[in-house]
């Protein structure tokens, strides 16, 4: 039964993008990764999509194994190198840096590009429009919160609500169309205040009622129908609606 809900997801850009997010959350120096602690964090990450039965692209569980076989490599006792002898003892985590900070360079070319084509956008013009009686809206910065930053608020939820899998009730199985989902979703976002909780749209500890949640979310952030804010790293992800 649970087999249906296994999902493949075109919004995750790859293991190196999770690589690093993580980098960026934790802060840590990309010269000087702790292996044990990254490896650490990305088998966390998933573990929490093999929770929600998301089908894993096999590059992520690729980059797992190299994790877990630097991890071992940094734990072992090191050699001691002869002051005498020119020897070079060669960093482990090398190759990996070297294709993080090639990727790094890469996705921050890729956003300058796009923040210069909205900015182009921008030049169109439109009709006069009355801002006399338009209510306040909260600042909102688009695409702010990655679907990692997601992943991450999810993984918190479950241990939150003490959930240890999100296990199917025992209440006859209703499959949910992602069409209806979505217009619930907006439904309840259009009508708080001042945004709603992450954790408020996942009421019920339903495997197929998280997935279908999770990609309503995602594909009304592709339309531009919602944004999801978070304040600070490991806060509170927030849902507004596209102003």
């Amino acid at each position: 039964m649970s087999q249906a809900y296994k999902v493949k997801l075109s919004t995750f850009e790859g293991p190196l993008d999770l690589l690093l997010h993580l980098v960026n959350q934790y802060e840590i120096d990309i010269y000087d990764i702790p292996m044990a602690e990254l490896a650490d964090q990305y088998l966390e990450y998933i573990h929490t999509m093999q929770t929600l039965e998301l089908n894993i692209a096999s590059e992520y569980l690729v980059m797992a194994a190299t994790l877990i076989a630097l991890k071992s490599q940094m734990l072992l006792p090191k050699q001691e190198i002869d002051p005498e002898l020119d020897t070079y003892e060669e960093d482990p985590r090398e190759e990996l840096l070297i294709r993080l900070i090639e990727y790094r360079k890469y996705k921050e070319a890729a956003k300058v590009l796009s923040e210069k084509e909205k900015d182009q956008n921008q030049t169109f013009t439109r009709t006069p429009k009355n801002f006399g009686k338009e209510e306040k809206k909260p600042i909102i910065i688009e695409g702010e919160a990655s679907v990692y930053d997601m992943l991450d608020a999810l993984k918190h939820m479950f241990e939150r609500k003490q959930w240890s899998r999100p296990l199917e009730t025992k209440v006859e199985k209703q499959d949910i169309p992602i069409e209806q989902r979505m217009e619930e979703v907006l439904y309840l976002v259009r009508h708080a205040n001042e945004g709603i909780l992450f954790d408020n749209l996942f009421p019920y500890p339903s495997r197929s009622h998280i997935v279908i949640t999770f990609m309503a979310l995602l594909q009304l952030m592709k339309q531009n129908e919602v944004v999801c804010r978070q304040e600070d790293n490991f806060t509170h992800l927030y849902i507004y609606p596209f102003s």
